[in-house]
């Protein structure tokens, strides 16, 4: 069994259930394989739940890079990062999780980043640096703007 499937399974499971009323048991049963199987794979439901957020997530930044279209690295990134935030917003899994578990995300937003929020700051340090090389990013410390910048494309995000 692949963890793709298993994620799928997980998925469904949040979709219907919520995360807090989701159960290895219940993703072990959709997924169609024990739970010592499942157990193997993920110790509890968060770490399932946080690799299919991260899987999930993860994909729709890189689907936003699709039609990033042509110009400069600072209108590549105003483009790629719309469209994303219009993505995510979008997203039924996303949606669930804000809808009946929000309070699971309070600790990404105020007191360290997850794996998701690591990723969509090197897709967006990459547009930072390019942007310092072709001159439509003003310079300075690319860290600190990438952060500045993930903070504020997140708060669109979640207060959608």
């Amino acid at each position: 069994m692949e963890d793709a499937e298993i994620l799928r399974a997980a998925r469904d499971c949040v979709l219907a259930h919520g995360v807090r009323r989701t159960t290895l048991t219940g993703i072990a049963r959709r997924a169609g394989i024990s739970r010592m199987t499942l157990y193997r794979r993920f110790p509890d439901v968060t770490s399932v739940v946080n690799a299919l957020m991260t899987e999930e997530f993860c994909a729709i930044l890189r689907g936003a890079q699709y039609d990033e279209g042509t110009g400069t690295a600072r209108e590549r990134l105003v483009t790629t990062a719309v469209e994303a935030v219009r993505q995510l917003q979008a997203s039924p899994l996303l949606r669930r999780v804000l809808d009946t578990d929000a309070e699971l995300l309070l600790p990404y937003l105020v007191e360290r980043l997850g794996s998701t929020q690591r990723a969509a700051e090197a897709f967006l340090l990459g547009y930072v640096t390019e942007g310092h090389r072709d001159g439509s990013v003003r310079r300075s410390d690319p860290a600190v703007q990438t952060r500045a910048l993930l903070l504020l494309v997140q708060s669109f995000v979640i207060s959608a």
